[in-house]
C-alpha cells in the first residue's frame, strides 16, 4: 500500500498556482496575494494627534505640575479632517482633537485630563515631553514600503492596511475552480421519495460545502449514472472548465465501479491502496487532455469526508498560492482511550476541547451522525494499536470550525 505521505505527494505534483487576476482591495479577503504589495503613501499621512487635547510647544510648559499648573491662551480648535495648515504661536496652544494634523510649531499634545479644558484659555497641569502624544508622518510605513508579501492569506486587518496605504487594486492567484461528480444509481437527489435501495447523494452537497468553505469556486456539481459512455464523455469534457475534478464512489473494488473502469481505460491516472483509515481505496491523475488535475475519492461518506482534508484541500491551497504543508494542524491530548489499526493512518473524528480530544461517537466510514459532530480529525500514525487516556495526538482542523486558518 502507498503511504498517504506519497499519496498526497502524488497529488500536489499535479498541480500549480493559479495565475495571477487584479481585483479590487475591498473584494480582496481571503484571497492570497500573487505580488508584494507597495504603500503608495505615507502612514500615518501627516504629522497628527494621538489625543484629544492641546496642541503645545513643550518648552512653554516647563515646570506645569498639579501645585504650579501653567496657563496658555487658547487660540482655536484643529478638528480631524481639518485641511487648514495651521501654525501655533509661541507661549499658545490650540485645542486639538485625536488624528487631526498638528499645527507647525508644535512638539507635544497634553491630552484634556490633564488640563481644566478650558476654551479660551487652559490651564495645564503637567509637563509634557517633547513628541507626547504626537504621531509624525512615516512613523508606521513609508511611500515604498512593502506591507505585505506575495503569499500573504488576506483577512480584514491586511485589507485595512492595504486600503490606509492607498492601495485600489492587489495581485492574488485565481481561486481555483473544482468540479464535483458523484457517480452510482443507487444515489437520487436531496428531498426526493426514496424508493428501496436508493440513498440521497449527500456526499457532493458535502465536497461542495467543503470545496467552498477551503476558498475555492465550484464550477459543477453533477450525478452520474453508472454508465460507462456518459462517464467517459465527461470526463473528456468535464462541465464548468473546472481547474481540479473530484470524484465520489465507483473506485473501489466492485463489478459496478464506472469511474476506475473508465478511468483505467482512458490512463492518465493511477489508483491505490493508501494505508489510511477510513479512506483506503484512492485515485489520482489527468483528464480532458491531460488539461484537469483530477482526485478520485471513496464512495463512503466519511471516506470521502477524511480524504478531502488530506488530499484535496492541500492541492487547493498549492493552487491558490498557500503552502499546502500549513494545514492548521495541531497537537492535543486523548481524553479517552480508542482503538486504531496498526498497519494505517487512523484518522479519528474527534471533538477537541480546551486542548483536550475524545472521539466524536462510531467511527464507520457510513457514520454521519459522528461526522457532524466533530471538529477535528486526529491522525494516529502507523504503528500505534491504541490511544491512551493522555497521548498527545496530532489533529487537522475540519473546515469550518474554530481551529480552520482558511
Amino acid at each position: 500500500m502507498r503511504s498517504l505521505e506519497e499519496h498526497r505527494a502524488a497529488i500536489l505534483a499535479l498541480v500549480a498556482p493559479l495565475p495571477a487576476e487584479r481585483v479590487a482591495v475591498a473584494g480582496s479577503r481571503g484571497r492570497v496575494l500573487a505580488r508584494d504589495v507597495v504603500a503608495a503613501v505615507d502612514l500615518p499621512g501627516f504629522d497628527n494627534s494621538a489625543m484629544d487635547g492641546y496642541a503645545v510647544r513643550a518648552a512653554d510648559l516647563d515646570g506645569a505640575s498639579e501645585a504650579t499648573p501653567v496657563r496658555l491662551p487658547v487660540d482655536g480648535d484643529i478638528a480631524a479632517g481639518d485641511t487648514t495648515r495651521h501654525v501655533l504661536a509661541p507661549g499658545h496652544a490650540l485645542r486639538i482633537m485625536t488624528g487631526a494634523p498638528l499645527p507647525e510649531g508644535c512638539d507635544a499634545v497634553v491630552p484634556v485630563e490633564l488640563t481644566d479644558g478650558g476654551a479660551d484659555t487652559v490651564e495645564v497641569r503637567v509637563e509634557p515631553e517633547v513628541g507626547r502624544f504626537v504621531r509624525r508622518q512615516g512613523e508606521d510605513v513609508r511611500t515604498g514600503d512593502v506591507v505585505l508579501r506575495a503569499g500573504t492569506l488576506l483577512g480584514p486587518g491586511h485589507v485595512a492596511l492595504m486600503a490606509a496605504a492607498n492601495v485600489a487594486q492587489v495581485e492574488v492567484h485565481r481561486r481555483p475552480r473544482v468540479a464535483v461528480v458523484s457517480t452510482g444509481d443507487e444515489l437520487v437527489p436531496v428531498g426526493s421519495s426514496l424508493e428501496h435501495g436508493q440513498i440521497v447523494d449527500s456526499n457532493s452537497l458535502m465536497l461542495e460545502a467543503l470545496v467552498e468553505a477551503a476558498g475555492a469556486e465550484v464550477a459543477a456539481r453533477v450525478h452520474l449514472r453508472d454508465d460507462a459512455d456518459a462517464v467517459r464523455a465527461f470526463l473528456t469534457a468535464p462541465d464548468g472548465d473546472p481547474d481540479l475534478l473530484i470524484t465520489t464512489g465507483g473506485v473501489s473494488m466492485g463489478v459496478y465501479d464506472t469511474v476506475k473502469e473508465v478511468l483505467t481505460e482512458v490512463g492518465g491516472v493511477e489508483f491505490v491502496k493508501v494505508a489510511m483509515r477510513p479512506g483506503m481505496p484512492q485515485g489520482c491523475g489527468a483528464v480532458a487532455g491531460g488539461r484537469v488535475a483530477l482526485v478520485t475519492l471513496p464512495g463512503n461518506p466519511v471516506s470521502s469526508f477524511a480524504s478531502f482534508h488530506v488530499f484535496v484541500l492541500p492541492a487547493l491551497r498549492a493552487m491558490t498560492g498557500l503552502d499546502p504543508a500549513d494545514d492548521g494542524g495541531f497537537d492535543a491530548v486523548a481524553g479517552e482511550q480508542w482503538p486504531v489499526v496498526r498497519e494505517k493512518v487512523e484518522l479519528t473524528r474527534v471533538v477537541e476541547e480546551a486542548g483536550v480530544v475524545r472521539p466524536s461517537g462510531g467511527q464507520g466510514s457510513h457514520m454521519l451522525a459522528a461526522l457532524a459532530e466533530a471538529t477535528a480529525l486526529a491522525m494516529v500514525p502507523v504503528g500505534a494499536a491504541e490511544v491512551r487516556v493522555g497521548d498527545t495526538v496530532h489533529c487537522l482542523p475540519i473546515l469550518g470550525h474554530h481551529r480552520d486558518r482558511g
